[in-house]
């Protein structure tokens, strides 16, 4: 099984990962933030720590207000740096932990969080920045993660309380989690600070000291300030420390501190924290019982002949294929699929059982290949071929001898030029 060894506390910001691409350890304005950092560092090789589930937000940089969510978690391989304007920070990709993250979020869609998941985007400083000092070396990155965006700058945003209740969540998931893992859960962000209005500057470090007392020992008491509240005592952007309670969740209530610090040198006050886990581990039984729980939804499901539930391990096993056909929506990328298919294939890196599938209309075999049915619908819909036609090819049919199946033999597809019957 997995094991929570501990919880760690950090603060996020520009000033980190410019102070640590910039070689600014012996610097004295910044030499508090490499010491401070260099001891979780210490603490998580001492501690020999497997993956972090790293919990942050994103400032507006792979999530834009088009899809905002409360939560979405990423279930990938590897994450890699985005660019914040200035060019895309110069570190490399950080390897994900997809099959502990794909378990995680059936665990919490069990236990009724709406989460939503993410493939194939860039990661900000709001999740690097403390990542790279505790992580990452001249030899690359020191273990996994699994990255956990929240949604905090857009409101609605979860309650202090939501959070918390999410990190008891999550101590499940990972502990039922059936390889052995040692795990820290980190939050980012905060202390105090506001960035943005007239109140621009404003910190507050009498309320941070607080806040890391009560994190400590009182968490309960901290879920019942409102965001509010949190912003009148931090600052509108150092509310975002509602995360840290995400991490504190998934913690026992017993915790040893082996490490505090916190620094402000300019506009946020700069935080490291580690908390050791002092519970016990879940008893086996308990853990099959989140694990049949986690499944019980699709239970039954693998009775039904040719039927094949569209997962996340399927999405990221077909990802090219399926981005590929997506890009159908598109005007042009659909006229360069019409009249030069080849070329697109070989520029979207297709391989060639990809390619003959596409070529030859092999549409029952895109399904076993896991590419999900409505961007075959848009395929087909492109190449003049009707819904119908699909249907009956996925059953090894005749158009004629599937349309006997029907009510009413008629013809369609999503193309307004269809040929409707």
């Amino acid at each position: 099984m997995a094991t929570i060894v501990g919880g760690l506390g950090l603060s996020h910001s520009p000033t980190i990962i410019s102070g640590k691409l910039n070689n600014k350890a012996a610097d004295p304005a910044w030499k508090p933030i490499f010491d401070n950092f260099e001891v979780v560092r210490d603490w998580l090789k001492q501690k020999d720590i497997d993956a972090i589930f790293m919990i942050y937000n994103d400032h507006i940089t792979s999530f834009f207000f088009d899809h905002y969510s409360a939560f979405v978690m990423g279930v990938d391989d590897e994450y890699k740096p985005a660019d914040e304007g200035g060019g895309v920070t110069p570190i490399p990709p950080i390897p994900g932990h997809a099959a502990l993250a794909r378990h995680i979020g059936q665990v919490l869609v069990a236990e009724e969080f709406d989460m939503s998941f993410f493939q194939n985007k860039g990661i900000d400083h709001g999740c690097f920045s403390p990542l790279s000092m505790i992580a990452l070396d001249e030899d690359g990155w020191k273990g996994s993660i699994v990255p956990l965006q929240v949604g905090v700058l857009q409101w609605p945003v979860p309650s202090a309380g939501r959070c918390y209740k999410l990190g008891k969540a999550l101590r499940q998931a990972i502990q039922s989690y059936p390889e052995d893992l040692r795990v820290a859960v980190v939050a980012t962000g905060g202390l105090s600070h506001q960035v943005h209005g007239e109140r621009c500057g404003f910190t507050n470090q009498a309320w941070d000291e607080e806040f890391l007392d009560l994190l400590e020992s009182d968490p309960e008491q901290l879920t019942e300030l409102t965001i509010g509240e949190y912003a009148k005592r931090g600052g509108w952007e150092g509310a975002e420390v509602i995360m840290w309670l995400i991490m504190r969740g998934a913690l026992s209530d017993q915790v040893k501190r082996v490490h505090r610090a916190t620094y402000l040198p300019s506009m946020t006050n700069i935080a490291t924290l580690v908390l050791e886990d002092q519970g016990e581990d879940m008893p086996e039984p308990q853990q099959q019982a989140v694990r049949a729980k986690m499944t019980h939804q699709l239970s039954g499901s693998e009775e039904l002949e040719g039927t094949y539930p569209f997962s996340y391990e399927t999405s990221r096993k077909a990802w090219r294929m399926n981005e590929f056909l997506h890009e159908l929506i598109v005007p042009q990328h659909r006229q360069a699929f019409l009249e030069d298919p080849e070329t697109l294939y070989e520029q979207y890196g297709l391989t060639e059982e990809e390619r003959d599938m596409l070529r030859h209309n092999q549409w029952i075999e895109m399904i076993h290949y896991g590419v999900i049915f409505f961007l075959i619908e848009k395929t087909a819909a492109v190449r003049g071929v009707s819904n119908p036609e699909l249907y009956a090819s996925f059953r090894g049919m005749s158009l004629e001898d599937f349309q006997q199946t029907r009510n009413v033999a008629i013809k369609y597809s999503v193309s307004h030029t269809a040929d409707n019957e």
